[in-house]
């Protein structure tokens, strides 16, 4: 199936249901407190802990090993991120991955589309959702640039995504960790594995070049309005 474009924003590749390579129906996770492991062709020795940050210490999600498979996706999610920055928003990329397939990847963009649940995860969720025609989407694995928000936790145990990838921390609305732990409630009726801090360091210089170049474009405006008022009130420019 060839690659789908949906509002602009989104890629599609493969297809759920008639089972192409990658992204064949896959038996749901099991949840509770003994959750199946996630197990692909891709990564056939997952790690069985159910939920790896139900201890919160200090960078809980620190995965000390990360694999060139987590690298490899990561770097498509940033190439979504920049695709962000390209339109003037927060630069965070997400992409939703079954096995070694790309099934969608989303970029985040509240303000272009006055919607404030437009975070990369929620459209890569919607996308994917869509080609499967199903909103639980079983055995993915959904990578992201920057931790996710409550909102988008929230969206992730709705479709039993089996597991979630983030690079930068975010000390004001992760909730992987940073700020709550969404994901290490027992109560909750779906576990998602969560490892965090893949190319962290990149992810994160992503996002404060951006917020940099944003406060200096802020101050430039600024001083040039300043200056536009000087020349108004005395356009000879003699004090």
């Amino acid at each position: 199936m060839p690659p789908v474009t949906v509002g602009g924003v989104v890629t599609i590749a493969g297809d759920f249901a008639n089972g192409e390579p990658g992204v064949a129906a896959a038996s749901p996770i099991a949840s509770s407190n003994s959750p199946e492991p996630l197990a692909t062709a891709a990564n056939p020795t997952a790690n069985p802990t159910a939920n790896p940050t139900a201890n919160p210490t200090a960078n809980p999600t620190a995965n000390p090993t990360v694999s060139d498979r987590d690298r490899r996706f990561m770097a498509l999610a940033q190439a979504a991120a920049e695709e962000a920055r390209a339109a003037g928003e927060v630069p965070v990329g997400a992409v939703l991955v079954r096995g070694d397939e790309v099934i969608a990847k989303g970029f985040n963009h509240p303000i272009g589309a006055h919607d404030p649940s437009a975070h990369a995860e929620m459209v890569a969720l919607r996308a994917a959702a869509k080609i499967a025609q199903n909103y639980r989407l079983p055995g993915c694995e959904l990578y992201v640039t920057l931790e996710p928000c409550l909102m988008c936790a929230g969206a992730i145990m709705h479709a039993r995504i089996a597991r979630v990838v983030f690079g930068a921390r975010d000390p004001k609305t992760g909730a992987c960790g940073s700020v709550v732990d969404a994901f290490a409630n027992a109560q909750l009726n779906h576990h998602t594995q969560v490892t965090g801090g893949v190319l962290e360091s990149e992810c994160g210089a992503a996002l404060k070049s951006f917020f940099a170049e944003r406060r200096r474009a802020s101050r430039e405006a600024r001083a040039a309005a300043r200056a536009a008022v000087v020349v108004e009130k005395d356009p000879s420019g003699t004090p």
